[in-house]
């Protein structure tokens, strides 16, 4: 019988992904890994080395299904607020990525620095960009909008305690969700967009 080589290797991320995004790098092990997944260890080693290297593999592709799940918006940056309520339902149907991108944090080390800093990069002169044609309101440093409309969407999932002590909601409500999801987007266009005008 011909070995899933394939499945066998999606069985093992997918095993890691739910022990990065509990435990973290330095609470993981590969036995655990490899017992999660029923799979034996020395497999685990043989198609992603070391743990560090199945970490890095891991949030690499999780920012990769993020980027392919959540496009910029059709109609350019003035979607800003849909663009940033999509990326909330991202992370919200998907809480591990928010969990490992805390424990990459905490760990000290940087996946593909390299990559995703040019990533970014190119996002804050996007940014820039909407400012300088008078899409966006230009009164915010560019780079530290991005990181503010990523904070908007992500926050909800890093620190649900906070939430939930500050709208005495959870999340899981789904009236909850759709205020949240509603807030993100309003939030996203007033940080981003120019004042609109006073209507008299």
């Amino acid at each position: 019988m011909a070995w899933d080589t394939e499945g066998t290797r999606r069985r093992l991320q997918e095993a890691a992904t739910e022990e990065f995004a509990e435990r973290g790098p330095a609470g993981t092990t590969m036995a655990r890994i490899a017992e999660r997944a029923g799979i034996n260890k020395e497999r685990l080693y043989k198609y992603f080395g070391d743990k560090q290297a199945l970490f890095e593999t891991v949030l690499a592709d999780e920012l990769a299904r993020l980027s392919a799940s959540v496009p910029p918006p059709d109609g350019g940056l003035a979607d800003i607020g849909e663009f940033a309520g999509r990326t909330f339902d991202y992370h919200a149907a998907n809480p591990h990525l928010a969990r490992l991108l805390l424990w990459e944090g905490l760990d000290g080390t940087t996946v593909d620095e390299q990559n995703r800093t040019a990533h970014y990069r190119d996002k804050a002169a996007a940014y820039a960009a909407a400012q300088a044609d008078g899409t966006f309101d230009d009164d915010l440093d560019p780079a530290r909008l991005a990181f503010l409309v990523i904070g908007l969407a992500a926050w909800w999932i890093c620190a649900p305690q906070l939430a939930r002590m500050l709208t005495g909601a959870d999340g899981d409500d789904p009236d909850e969700h759709t205020a949240r999801r509603a807030f993100v987007v309003r939030a996203a266009e007033r940080l981003a967009l120019p004042a609109r005008p006073v209507q008299s």
